[in-house]
């Protein structure tokens, strides 16, 4: 479901940016995304700091 949240949101800004001839709308997806691992980081229980930890020592 996300994905095609992500999917559309990307697709509307690069609409939006080829009309508008601004760049700054390319920057709305990326950010969408970071907040979106956020939030998918911070459901997790444990601390956040050990989640982290945890998702980059994964090898």
């Amino acid at each position: 479901m996300a994905f095609y949240f992500f999917i559309a949101l990307t697709a509307i800004c690069l609409i939006v940016t080829l009309r508008k001839k601004k760049t700054i709308f390319l920057v709305i997806p990326f950010l969408s995304i970071i907040v979106y691992f956020i939030i998918q980081v911070a459901l997790v229980p444990l601390p956040f700091i050990e989640t982290l930890k945890f998702i980059f020592s994964l090898n």
